[in-house]
């Protein structure tokens, strides 16, 4: 919206020109976002304890956690509310990407809420059904898959791109909408299980979206990508700005939701922050690069798996409890500990998904 003010204020004052720079929208974007989340963040934590909107901890959980019942949650509609606002503001809105980006993020951010306000609200402890929240899941990743698919330009929109492989990206076909709809939903699902602790999953959510922040901007410059050897996407360098976006929430609710918290995100904000990473590494042509840097919530939702596997199939237990983080917790670590070392083993990872675009 902005960008559009500033090409027409510039032939007034040349300085308004400097909105037309991608680099300078990614930092105000970032710093926009930022401001928004701090602002409205005590407003909205106030508002959630005045309905006495708080979280229900399970009782075979780690007794540290029983502290928590009654914070505040539903946070994410802070972090959601603080990208879409920024995105309109400094992104280029005639690009399509955008628009699917935001559609994604409200879309999934609307599951979550629904799921979150039955949860804490109706006092229903099984919120939203697991079969129609996954249902609708499916309706909107295979939706948004056909579409990238169906409007894709050129070759290089549908190609897979492997991490350390040099000039081999083959055409996926028919192939791209399922990986489009397994990443996407996949994903959204992997951040709400991490979800767990204080400051969790939003740290390195805010990691691997500044890593596509790069992706981005180095897949939709033609001298960048020809250098590196990914495919060149023109579309995806104005993905830096809804990047950056999402860095910029996501420190501002870190702010209340460090430890101890005091707000929760909910699965309105995991749910639509999840499945924002899915589908721009699908954009970016990332997808198998997200599973590298995403380490952490592939963890975290393998742990879920082989618990549930095990259990099943053999009648015991893998874990203490799953997800992993809770089995650390129940072994005597500290939270802060399990917190800090988790984000750690996640910058170690996103640096790894850095690394794959020049080592091939």
């Amino acid at each position: 919206m902005l960008l559009w003010l500033g090409e027409y204020l510039t032939q007034y004052y040349s300085f308004f020109n400097v909105f037309s720079y991608l680099t300078f929208r990614a930092i105000v974007s970032t710093l926009t976002a930022l401001g928004l989340a701090l602002f409205f963040g005590p407003k909205l934590i106030r508002a959630l304890q005045k309905m006495q909107i708080g979280q229900t901890v399970r009782d075979d959980g780690p007794e540290s956690h029983l502290s928590k019942s009654g914070t505040p949650t539903m946070g994410g509609i802070l972090i959601l509310a603080a990208i879409v606002i920024s995105v309109l503001l400094w992104a280029d809105l005639s690009n399509r990407y955008v628009w699917v980006v935001l559609f994604v993020v409200s879309s999934f951010g609307i599951i979550g809420f629904v799921d979150d306000y039955r949860k804490v609200v109706r006092k229903d402890s099984n919120g939203l059904i697991a079969r129609w929240k996954y249902f609708w899941q499916t309706v909107i990743g295979l939706g948004v898959a056909f579409f990238l698919y169906a409007s894709a330009q050129s070759p290089q929109e549908t190609a897979l791109v492997l991490p350390f492989v040099k000039n081999v990206m083959p055409q996926l076909g028919m192939l791209y909408i399922f990986l489009a709809y397994f990443v996407i939903v996949g994903t959204s699902n992997a951040v709400n299980l991490t979800d767990g602790l204080d400051g969790l999953a939003i740290v390195p959510t805010i990691m691997v979206a500044g890593a596509f922040a790069v992706f981005a901007y180095v897949t939709g410059n033609v001298n960048f990508s020809s250098y590196l050897n990914i495919p060149y996407i023109p579309l995806t360098s104005e993905l830096v700005v809804v990047c950056t976006a999402i860095v910029g929430a996501g420190l501002g609710f870190l702010w209340f939701n460090t430890y101890p918290a005091q707000v929760f995100m909910g699965d309105v904000g995991s749910l639509a922050l999840g499945a924002s990473l899915g589908v721009i590494a699908v954009l970016v042509r990332q997808e198998l690069v997200l599973f590298i840097m995403g380490g952490v919530f592939v963890m975290e939702t393998v742990s879920v798996i082989l618990q549930v596997g095990s259990y099943k199939l053999r009648g015991q237990r893998i874990f203490r409890m799953a997800p992993i983080h809770h089995h650390y917790e129940l072994k005597g670590w500290p939270e802060p500990r399990v917190i800090v070392r988790f984000w750690i083993i996640s910058l170690v990872l996103v640096l790894i998904g850095l690394a794959t675009l020049k080592l091939r």
